[in-house]
């Protein structure tokens, strides 16, 4: 998958920088007057710095180098700081430096819908709540709000990259480029009135239209097309996606597998279970990323390896419409590459994705009754280098490795809650929460330090969304009213 234009005079410099820095080993501390440092953008320090490369997993008291939006080299703070000279040093004491987490699967702007409709099961809170919500209230200055709103919750809890699939992609789109975090926007393709199309035929060429509009505009941008599900469209508007996605080569991204109507529902019509139904369209053929996938045959997990289909685990949601336990061990253990997600925030109620590693991890010791299955490494593997690969991205993000995009998060060790430490990774895993996150980077840019986002008005986006939130709120308690 591209990553835009200029990336690979970019990547040339970072190589060059590191050349450069190695024949200067000797050089003397930046600020010292000698000039021999080389001079790049900014140095993240840690006291570990966890790389999630397998070479070298953990450093003890490291540093990452940045410029041009690249990794240009990582090593002890020392080395670091004594061949580069930074325009900008995030401090390392009691700092723990690892990749930004990936949500592989979130509906951003539905945070102006967080708690509209809860404890509800998925059909009845899709037919009766959201749909006829989304088609009444949900318009380019909804998506924009709430996209910004998600984009703040996002930055403070360290993810750094997400895949959202929504409504009026431009709004979704603009709203990332200013905050500045990296998103595969996917706008939604369904055959039904929806807040910006009237049918799939429409919904597809909106989609379309905004991936020839943005493909390798902004680097950190990816347009990507999301056909919602195969109970919203039927077999030749997928195969109708899949062509358009392959002539415009970009990927889809689909909610497959989601529950157990979804299963009924493509044996009674199709004959078939929902991944092999997909597979015999030939929609498969090309990049896919399936959120939730719940239910999949032995079969079908073949399926999705022959076809290189990346699973986006959505825990915390699935749990909360009861929608059912995906086979993560057995996924992982088949070779899929499985990230996670937060769905939405009307079915989560939040973004956080230490969370969904926590519960991704509990859901299935329990429901293997194995204590062994996903260990605190493998959860965090699914929230940065696994997620990478999912998404497509593997070879850009996910690890702090040299050459690829400077998309990294500190986070802090000074509360109680990490005391005693007797393992960085398990800590991580099952104590860290969103507000442990100090500082967050993306394409080397810093968008939250010392816990300050830097890049969203939490004023203006407050008082928007508060307003738009008194709309609905009438709208709920009226229909509410009425059922009554």
């Amino acid at each position: 998958m591209a990553a835009g234009p200029g990336k690979a005079r970019v990547k040339a410099r970072a190589v060059l920088l590191v050349l450069a820095a190695l024949a200067t080993g000797c050089a003397a501390q930046p600020g010292n007057g000698s000039g021999d440092a080389t001079a790049i953008d900014l140095i993240v320090a840690g006291d570990h710095v966890v790389t999630m490369d397998g070479d070298r997993p953990v450093l003890e008291n490291g540093a990452v180098a940045v410029d041009d939006g690249f990794i240009v080299a990582i090593g002890p703070r020392e080395e670091i700081t004594r061949r580069y000279r930074a325009r900008e040093t995030l401090d390392g004491k009691d700092r723990v430096v690892l990749p930004g987490l990936i949500n592989g699967h979130a509906h951003s702007a539905m945070t102006l819908m967080r708690g509209i409709a809860d404890d509800r099961e998925l059909m009845d809170w899709l037919r009766n709540y959201i749909f006829p919500t989304e088609v009444r209230f949900v318009d380019a200055e909804f998506v924009r709000i709430g996209t910004e709103l998600a984009c703040w919750e996002m930055i403070r809890g360290g993810t750094t990259t997400f895949v959202d699939m929504y409504y009026f992609p431009d709004a979704v789109a603009q709203a990332v480029e200013t905050c500045g975090l990296r998103a595969l926007v996917a706008p939604t393709v369904i055959d039904q009135k929806s807040p910006d199309a009237s049918d799939a035929a429409s919904s597809l060429q909106v989609a379309a239209d905004f991936a020839e509009r943005w493909k390798g505009r902004n680097n950190r941008i990816i347009p990507v097309i999301g056909p919602h599900s195969l109970y919203t469209l039927k077999p030749p508007q997928l195969e109708a996606v899949r062509a358009r996605a392959r002539e415009l080569g970009v990927p889809v991204t689909i909610h497959l597998c989601e529950s157990r109507f979804e299963i009924d529902y493509a044996k009674k019509n199709y004959s078939k279970t929902p991944i092999n139904l997909l597979e015999a369209i030939g929609f498969l053929d090309g990049p896919t990323i399936a959120a939730h996938v719940i239910y999949p045959t032995d079969e079908e997990i073949g399926i999705l390896i022959r076809h290189k289909v990346g699973v986006i685990h959505n825990p915390t949601s699935n749990m909360k419409i009861s929608s059912g336990v995906a086979p993560v061990t057995k996924l992982l253990q088949a070779g899929v590459a499985v990230g996670l997600g937060t769905d939405g925030a009307a079915t989560n109620n939040d973004l956080d994705l230490w969370e969904e590693m926590r519960l991704a991890a509990f859901l299935q010791k329990v429901s293997t009754m194995d204590p062994k299955v996903v260990p605190a490494r493998t959860a965090l593997e699914m929230a940065t280098s696994g997620g990478a690969r999912a998404i497509g991205l593997g070879d850009q993000i996910g690890s702090l490795t040299v050459g690829r995009r400077a998309d990294l998060i500190q986070v802090s060790l000074e509360d109680l809650h990490f005391t005693p430490l007797y393992d960085l990774v398990s800590h991580l895993v099952y104590v860290a929460d969103e507000q442990d996150v100090v500082s967050v980077v993306v394409d080397g840019k810093v968008l939250m330090r010392e816990g300050e986002v830097l890049t969203v008005d939490v004023a203006r986006v407050r008082a928007e969304a508060a307003a738009l939130a008194e709309r609905i709120r009438a709208s709920v308690v009226e229909k509410d009213a009425a059922a009554e």
